[in-house]
Order: C-alpha cells, then structure tokens, then sequence
C-alpha cells in the first residue's frame, strides 16, 4: 500500500517528535503493508506570499527530511516529500515542489480549522487553473461540511480529489467523521485513503482495509489504497470508484422477495 497522508518528519510538526518516533512509525507502515510513505508536514499556505518566511520553514523542514531519510534507510519503507497545505489563503503558490506529492502536479490541501471556508470552492478551482491537482484531505471531517455530500460532490466538480482518513471510517474522530466518511465511500466519491498518521498512537491502516473487504470492498481497498496512490505518484488523476454495494437488511430482502 501507498500511505500519502501522514506526519512522519520528525521535530516538524505535530507529528513524530524525534528520529526515533519516525523509526518506529515507519516499523508500523511495514508491519501494516505499507511500502511507499509520503511525509506530509504542515505548511500555512499564506507563508508563500512572503519569501522570506517560506523559506525559513523550507530550510527547517529540509533538516527534518534529511532526519527521515537516515530513519528509513533498511526501514523496508520508501519515503517519499510532500506537505499538507493549509488553504489559510485562497490562491498559495505552489511552484516549489517541495510543498508538492513527490514534486508531482497534486497537492495534498486542507482548509483551516476543520471547517469549509465561505470561498472554499473557488480556492480548489484556483488551484486547479494554476495548474495543481488539488487533493482535498480528510472532508469527512470539516465540521460544517453538509451531511447529505453535496459539499463534496461540489468539491469534486471543482477540481478537488477527496482523500478519506482511514481512522475515520474506523470511528476514531467520532461517529459524524464515521458516517460523512462511510457515505462518501458508499457513493463513490472518495478517490484515496490515507492515514493521516502522526507517528503515534494506533495505525489505522491494516484495519481500514480489513473492514473494507469485510463489507465487499476488495475492488474499493485496491484503488483506494494502492492502484490510485501509485498513479497520483506518477502524475495520473485517479480512476473512478464506485459505489460500495451496501448489503440490505434481511427484514428488507424479505419484504422485497413477498411483494
């Protein structure tokens, strides 16, 4: 599997404290099946607008690379650089690829403070006419996202790929994240799970994908969490998935079968 969400860079961010957390969080990829990890640490979008800030956090996150780099060597785990970017302003300059998925057109983005801002769909379309592939990380959890997806499907009409955290369908950020995260699924309109890992705690991954072909979603796990990754790495939009066929209740498939 191809993990693109996750705070592996140690001393960075809010994720691996120290080289040794990155060590024991890429053991945790490998155990789980992950062969290809993205480091993804925080950068404010707006830092692009002034120079001299952009690269005062690019220098320090350099060194954390550099870090993670020497932590994964005989890891079994390939690392790979990008950034999360939050949309703190609507158009950030994305030119350097560092803030970039492996220097690649797509872009992992998250709007600030876990809600959709009033212009959120014309920052994902600006992106988009910039020339960026906008992947929209964690939707499911954007407090004021509508419960009935039309916010996402709005999202994707943008230009926005949605990437699922894979603790969310677990139930690990409440029962709203769960649901918003299952319907997307269920309707197709997730295009990537990631984890979203922060180097501690428990890994989501094995048991995402467990869960998922449990439920008849071998097909969904595979692009998911494999095939659509690996193309986003070689600068290839997403294939389409489809629904998650959600068995009916027994009651129901009696009822239907005596009308």
């Amino acid at each position: 599997m191809i993990d693109f969400h996750n705070h592996l860079i140690p001393g960075v961010d809010d994720g691996a404290a120290d080289a040794e957390q990155s060590v024991a969080a890429l053991a945790v990829f490998r155990e789980q099946g992950v062969h290809t990890a993205v480091a993804t640490p925080h950068v404010n979008g707006s830092l692009t607008a002034s120079p001299a800030a952009l690269a005062e956090r690019l220098a320090e996150l350099d060194a954390g690379w550099a870090a993670l780099e020497e932590a994964a060597a005989g890891s079994g785990v390939r690392v790979l650089r990008g950034a999360e970017i939050m949309l703190d302003v609507p158009a950030p300059d994305l030119s350097d690829p560092r803030l970039r998925l492996a220097g690649t057109p797509p872009v992992l983005v998250e709007f600030p403070f876990m809600n959709a801002p009033p212009n959120a769909m014309q920052a994902l379309f600006e992106l988009r006419m910039a020339g960026w592939a906008p992947v929209l990380a964690h939707p499911e959890r954007y407090a004021n996202a509508a419960r009935d997806l039309s916010d996402a499907v709005e999202w994707r009409r943008m230009g926005a790929a949605l990437q699922v955290n894979a603790g969310s369908l677990l139930g690990r950020y409440g029962k709203s994240a769960s649901v918003l995260a299952w319907g997307l699924v269920e309707h197709g309109l997730a295009s990537y799970l990631s984890s979203d890992y922060h180097a501690r705690g428990r890994c989501p991954v094995a048991e995402c994908r467990a869960e998922l072909e449990r439920r008849g979603g071998e097909k969904l796990a595979r692009l998911l969490m494999e095939e659509n990754p690996r193309r986003m790495l070689e600068g290839d939009p997403p294939l389409p998935v489809p629904p998650l066929a959600v068995p009916r209740p027994f009651w129901k498939r009696i009822l239907r079968r005596d009308a």
